[in-house]
């Protein structure tokens, strides 16, 4: 028995000899750094999913993400050297920049969890490509004459840099973007008592938060987030007004997933309308908003779609897609719409979700009252801030306030007071 068994042991030795031959090649690491990559996908995606969401909320994305994992291993040993060389290096890049921004950046905020074990993988799984990346070009450094060989260096070096910075970098913000927020609940400092809170969104979500009671019979929701919005919140809370504070999606206490552009935060607008509808201080025609930098962007497109929000203050709105980045001027449309494409599709492939329609078209449905502060010197597109105005149709006002982009709190405290307080007075207190 034992001489005729002999064979078969010998053969699963050559067999796993040869196995790990082949995983030890060029190819077959570059393999490996790739299924690393396909599995953090399907984990992140289908397997363990952001609480309040399901796999099928992530079904076309994470399908697109995979099948490219799957198209580089495939097609890695079909390609020239100098072709695997650069497709080693920009994937490698790239998984990196997954990696530590998601994983990387919720272990040192709260530990590693759930999918971030197999996101920490991606960093030395995107080296061992980028090494790779290099040998492949180190090893084909010769041939022609000396001149052409330092030139073609130079020309290799210059290529790489670029893309890194326009189409690498562009594409890892979106993925940061929509897989990162803020992983923690800052001290509150509203000077005044409040409620801790929660609410559901139209898709489900629980979100968490923060309720100062309103006294005088109108509500605020300041947003977006607990940090950002506390000192509108204090301000507008010392002249008895309610306010509503809140974790978006994907952000603190609250479930969902991230998406700092805020490309489904209207629903978390709309549960928060319905959750100062319901509190029996306020009245159902006094309820407004104040939106800062992303939260002013989508302040502008809940107004124009629920007539529920009876007033707004906008502050450093700017552009959120490629659909705002085409109606900027000059250099800046340019380069803003090239960086903004390659974010938006981005985005659109991470999170499995369209970008919502322009605000330039949004702002034209406008016929609430409105107060737009354009900060100056301001960012992000936030000149566009002037077009949005120029587009509503109702009872509308407009400041071009100093201290940068949501700044004009600091910057000059008693004007913004003056300002924000006689808007909403006269908006949801006739």
């Amino acid at each position: 028995m034992s001489t005729a068994a002999q064979p078969s042991v010998e053969s699963r030795r050559a067999a796993a000899t040869s196995v790990a031959a082949a995983l030890l090649t060029e190819t077959g690491l570059a393999r490996i750094a790739f299924a690393v990559g396909a599995v953090h996908v399907v984990d992140d995606n289908f397997l363990q999913p952001q609480p309040g969401t399901s796999a099928g909320d992530h079904l076309v994305g994470g399908l697109i993400q995979t099948g490219l994992f799957v198209l580089f291993a495939w097609a890695y040993p079909r390609l020239r050297a100098g072709a695997r060389a650069t497709l080693a290096l920009g994937v490698g890049l790239f998984m990196i920049v997954m990696g530590a921004s998601e994983a990387g950046y919720y272990m040192r905020e709260r530990g590693l969890s759930g999918d971030d074990y197999t996101g920490i993988l991606m960093i030395p799984a995107g080296l061992l490509l980028i090494g790779i990346g290099f040998v492949m070009l180190w090893r084909t450094r010769k041939g022609g004459s000396l001149v052409w060989r330092y030139a073609r260096r130079v020309l290799i070096a210059l290529g790489l840099l670029l893309g890194a910075y326009f189409v690498i970098y562009p594409l890892g913000e979106s993925y940061a973007i929509t897989h990162a927020a803020r992983a923690y609940v800052p001290e509150p400092q509203l000077g005044t008592a409040f409620e801790k809170v929660s609410f559901t969104t139209p898709d489900g979500l629980r979100l968490e938060g923060w309720y100062v009671p309103s006294k005088n019979g109108a509500a605020v929701i300041s947003f977006p987030g607990r940090r950002g919005p506390q000192k509108p919140a204090k301000l507008l809370a010392r002249h008895g007004y309610g306010v509503l504070l809140f974790d978006r999606r994907g952000e603190g206490e609250s479930e969902g997933d991230p998406n700092l552009l805020g490309w489904e935060g209207t629903r978390d607008i709309e549960g928060a309308i319905a959750f100062l509808k319901a509190r029996p201080e306020v009245e159902d025609e006094r309820i407004g908003g104040l939106g800062l930098s992303v939260g002013g962007e989508m302040m502008l497109q809940e107004a124009a779609e629920n007539d529920e929000l009876k007033a707004v203050v906008s502050e450093g709105a700017g552009v959120r897609s490629a659909r705002e980045a085409v109606h900027m001027d000059g250099a800046e449309k340019v380069i803003g719409s090239w960086a903004f494409g390659l974010v938006t599709v981005g985005s659109a492939v991470w999170t499995s979700n369209l970008p919502p329609r322009s605000l330039i078209d949004l702002s034209g449905k406008i016929i609430q009252p409105a107060l737009f502060i354009h900060a100056t010197p301001g960012q992000g597109g936030e000149t566009l801030t002037k077009r949005y105005y120029e587009a509503a149709k109702g009872p509308k006002e407009y400041w071009a306030a100093p201290g940068g982009h949501t700044g004009a709190i600091d910057a000059a405290p008693e004007e913004y007071e003056r300002r924000v307080v006689r808007f909403f007075d006269r908006s949801l207190l006739r």
